[in-house]
């Protein structure tokens, strides 16, 4: 398990009252259509904080399948590609220890205190990373989100690990910097 996850998990009873034990026993009990619905329910009825809500119900959903599970699940057939999303891994990961990784069946979510990137892979050539960047201008590479629609403002099409270059990094620190 990432640092920054099993750190969210070990303060969770300080900062929501319940241990993910406990979460996972409540919400064993509702059922819901989408995972924005138990998000909303615990922010709701138990002032839940955003960040905590999410990874309460992402862990709670997907606690048969590891997280690794689901990266190994998201890259089937598309092996190629993996090397690009462990280099984006590796430099979220030296963004802050406040980032939480959170893959989920066909992306992975990197949230602060609400997601700032995707990343998903888009085909067997390309990885589409997305961005929470509001009023930053759209560029021949930093293109409109496309099909993220509106979980994120910007999408990068990376082809190679080469493609996560400076400017990228750029990007993505700046996306850090504005999801606090």
């Amino acid at each position: 398990m990432d640092k920054a996850l099993q750190t969210m998990i070990s303060n969770m009873p300080e900062k929501t009252g319940k241990s993910l034990a406990e979460w996972k026993e409540i919400l064993k009990e509702k059922s819901f259509a989408k995972h924005s619905d138990g998000v909303k329910y615990l922010k709701n009825d138990f002032n839940v904080t955003h960040g905590f809500a999410n990874t309460i119900v992402t862990l709670s959903k997907e606690e048969k399948s590891t997280t690794d599970d689901l990266v190994k699940a998201q890259y089937s057939g598309k092996e190629q590609l993996l090397p690009i999303y462990e280099e984006l891994i590796k430099f979220v990961n030296t963004l802050g220890s406040d980032v939480i990784i959170t893959p989920k069946k066909s992306s992975v979510s990197i949230i602060r205190k609400r997601q700032f990137i995707l990343i998903k892979p888009a085909t067997k050539s390309r990885i589409d990373l997305g961005f929470k960047l509001k009023d930053t201008p759209i560029t021949s590479r930093l293109e409109n989100s496309g099909p993220f629609g509106t979980m994120c403002t910007h999408r990068v099409k990376l082809s190679a690990v080469t493609d996560i270059d400076s400017e990228l990094k750029k990007w993505i620190n700046m996306a850090y910097e504005k999801s606090i």
